[in-house]
């Protein structure tokens, strides 16, 4: 090694460190994928922890048990769940044919005007049902498969449940424990980097949460006015959209203006296309800025690349938990940095 320059060996010493990172992170990625059935739970119960550790704590500042306060938390998750799947339900029951109706004359009037000579929405449907017939035993696979991923998500949720009880009655033992698992000598930066890193999801969590109840209520507002058809549905995609940074409100909005599109023309679609592009401005230049001034910022193109990864790894569920985890290890990063960046003047 001697005999190659300095340049060359600092930039192999560097290469060795990256492939050493890299292969940690594939088998640790690797090991999440095979045990996701309690991986999964962990991390959106703690992200749940994250989102209700506000209210948990103020019902014990109140002088409520904490075992009390975090079944109380949970009762009050519930509920409020549970009554927004219900408004979403029935808002998507009553207008769900009329959105399914709207697109899809969306789509035969774009198959119309671009679709490919001879081809027509008749000639689709028959192929379909062609395709069905050949394919029925794969169908009915399918469906068994999806009876068993149902059954997969709903015991995930009910342990994501059951530790977010836990994280909330046992959170101040939080940092006693963290600090004897850590090394010695390292237990202040782990709990320095770990507050964080739990900071920033925090941050993320409540300010996501907060932005997409305004911008639901915004483009809600809108195609109501407009006498779009399944408005109230199709805020509460947008409400369920806003998790997703940027692609989400692509989609949501998008199908929004289709809608407005099919069943009430063109000028009423450029009218709910200017409300959902109004409440995209509003949120990219007031909202986020204010809300989220306090949490990790990211690049627009550094949360796309991670939104594209998350979907790679796990399906739309990565693309839910990308950001929040990559804003937790930015929080880690920024407090490695203000640590060396405050220790180097002592040093020298």
């Amino acid at each position: 090694m001697q005999l190659l320059p300095l340049p060359v060996r600092r930039l192999a010493a560097w290469c060795a460190v990256a492939l050493l990172v890299a292969g940690v992170v594939y088998v640790a990625i690797r090991l999440c994928a095979e045990f996701r059935t309690a991986v999964v739970p962990v991390l959106l119960a703690l992200l749940g922890t994250a989102l209700l550790g506000p209210f948990h704590r103020r019902l014990v500042k109140a002088g409520v048990n904490r075992a009390v306060a975090a079944g109380l938390t949970c009762v009050a998750v519930v509920c409020v769940v549970g009554g927004a799947v219900y408004i979403v339900v029935a808002a998507l029951i009553d207008s769900g044919e009329q959105i399914v109706a709207s697109l899809r004359r969306a789509a035969q009037g774009i198959a119309e005007h671009f679709g490919a000579a001879g081809t027509s929405l008749d000639d689709l449907a028959s192929n379909a049902r062609e395709l069905l017939g050949r394919f029925g035993g794969t169908a009915a696979s399918g469906v068994i498969s999806g009876v068993s991923v149902v059954g997969e998500v709903i015991a995930m949720a009910v342990l994501a449940l059951l530790l977010v009880f836990f994280f909330l009655r046992d959170s101040h033992r939080a940092t006693g424990t963290l600090r004897s698992l850590s090394p010695s000598g390292a237990a202040d930066s782990v709990e320095a980097m770990a507050r964080r890193a739990y900071q920033a999801v925090e941050g993320f969590m409540r300010g996501t949460t907060f932005i997409a109840l305004i911008d639901a209520l915004c483009i809600t507002v809108g195609l109501l006015v407009l006498d779009v058809p399944g408005a109230v549905g199709l805020g509460a995609l947008v409400f369920v959209g806003a998790y997703i940074p940027y692609l989400g409100a692509l989609v949501s909005g998008a199908v929004a203006v289709l809608v407005a599109l099919a069943d009430r023309g063109f000028v009423i679609a450029l009218w709910a296309l200017g409300v959902v592009l109004a409440v995209q401005v509003l949120e990219g230049h007031v909202l986020q800025p204010m809300i989220q001034s306090r949490t990790v910022q990211m690049h627009p193109a550094v949360v796309m690349v991670t939104i594209t990864a998350g979907a790679s790894v796990a399906g739309v569920l990565g693309m839910l938990l990308a950001v929040p985890l990559t804003a937790a290890g930015f929080g880690v990063v920024h407090e490695l940095r203000d640590r060396y960046a405050a220790s180097a003047p002592s040093d020298s």
